[in-house]
């Protein structure tokens, strides 16, 4: 009975991660043939027969001393490259990542039966940001069935990257912080924040345990836009994570030793399921037009995106939608005038 019953519970989102097996080396012989393979279109008859006996003393000489190191190093990881390609293809880049590392492009697609117009972005924001909460909700309670190669189980470890997390910057390195936590595992960062005019705002996505309604989300979304609307624009701090890392980084410890309290908002920012821009630019007219909304949600206004999260879900105002994220686990100028707190506005 027992066996039935286990046969009968659904699979957990997580449940196969610590058996998953290692990331396996291949062998030496096999790469050196697969480069040959890739180099042997772009060169000369010349440059191959070069090319190949290069390739034969690597293999005989420093080749297999480096691929014993390789082994030794996947003996005591389970990714034994997972650290080196993070590092190296974006936690040292010192580029910028808004336009450098970065994607975006629109969605959700909501057009072909709810037409977007004027006047209606704010009411679409909400039950796009809903929709968001459900797939939150999803892999909070482990509901998402686990992906799978015919029935061998793939590592969902990425869609643990999916909320609350985000990109710090650092002045020789940057780091990723992640906050999300299933529900077996505990408490979890509930609260979003939006962005719009230069300000920064927040409220829990919660009530009760309970994911907000359409109407509740736009009851906040309509408060935090009346605001905006009746006050200066911001400082647009956001605009600094547009910046080269290391000056970004530099920034904002500079924020944090102005006032002890920014650590804090820049924390609440860090640990938000995802951001809301509420942006008032216009990037197309019609639904079939995606390349200019693609380019307004990668080069839109800096200072309501926050280049280091995880998820920017972009609200436009003629009621189209992009979207823009640091890829690393999926405009700078603001600094003077940022000489005391940044003032992080609470919805109510």
């Amino acid at each position: 009975m027992a066996s039935r019953l286990a046969d009968t519970l659904p699979e957990r989102t997580f449940q196969y991660q610590n058996s998953l097996p290692p990331l396996p080396v291949p062998s030496l012989e096999g790469s050196l043939s697969k480069y040959l393979d890739a180099v042997h279109p772009f060169a000369s008859e010349t440059e191959f027969k070069a090319t190949v006996d290069i390739v034969r003393k690597f293999r005989e000489g420093v080749g297999k001393e480096l691929h014993q190191k390789l082994l030794q190093r996947a003996q005591d990881k389970r990714n034994w490259l997972e650290e080196w390609w993070l590092d190296t293809a974006y936690l040292e880049v010192r580029i910028p990542s808004q336009l450098n590392v970065n994607f975006g492009g629109p969605g959700p697609y909501l057009e072909h039966f709810w037409p977007p117009a004027e006047g209606n972005s704010l009411q679409r924001a909400s039950v796009v940001t809903w929709h968001t909460l459900q797939y939150w909700d999803l892999l909070r309670t482990e509901r998402l069935a686990p992906q799978k190669a015919g029935k061998t189980p793939l590592d969902m470890d990425q869609f643990r990257m999916l909320y609350s997390t985000c990109k710090v910057p650092g002045v020789k390195k940057d780091t990723i912080r992640n906050y999300f936590k299933t529900v077996s595992e505990g408490p979890c960062p509930s609260h979003l924040v939006v962005m719009c005019r230069g300000r920064i705002f927040t409220f829990d996505a919660l009530f009760d345990g309970q994911i907000l309604s359409p109407p509740e989300l736009l009851r906040q979304l309509s408060i935090v836009k009346q605001r905006c609307e009746a006050e200066p624009e911001g400082d647009g701090v956001a605009a600094l994570t547009s910046d080269e890392r290391t000056r970004w980084a530099k920034a904002r410890e500079h924020l944090i030793s102005i006032d002890p309290h920014n650590k804090m908002i820049l924390e609440t920012i860090q640990s938000s399921m995802f951001v809301i821009s509420l942006d008032e630019s216009k990037p197309y007219s019609s639904p079939e037009n995606y390349t200019n909304l693609t380019a307004a949600a990668l080069t839109g206004d800096p200072s309501i995106r926050w280049g280091d999260k995880s998820y920017n879900s972009i609200a436009f105002s003629d009621g189209t939608f992009g979207s823009t994220c640091d890829v690393s686990f999926n405009v700078w100028f603001f600094i003077e005038k940022f000489t005391h707190t940044v003032s992080t506005q609470y919805a109510v």
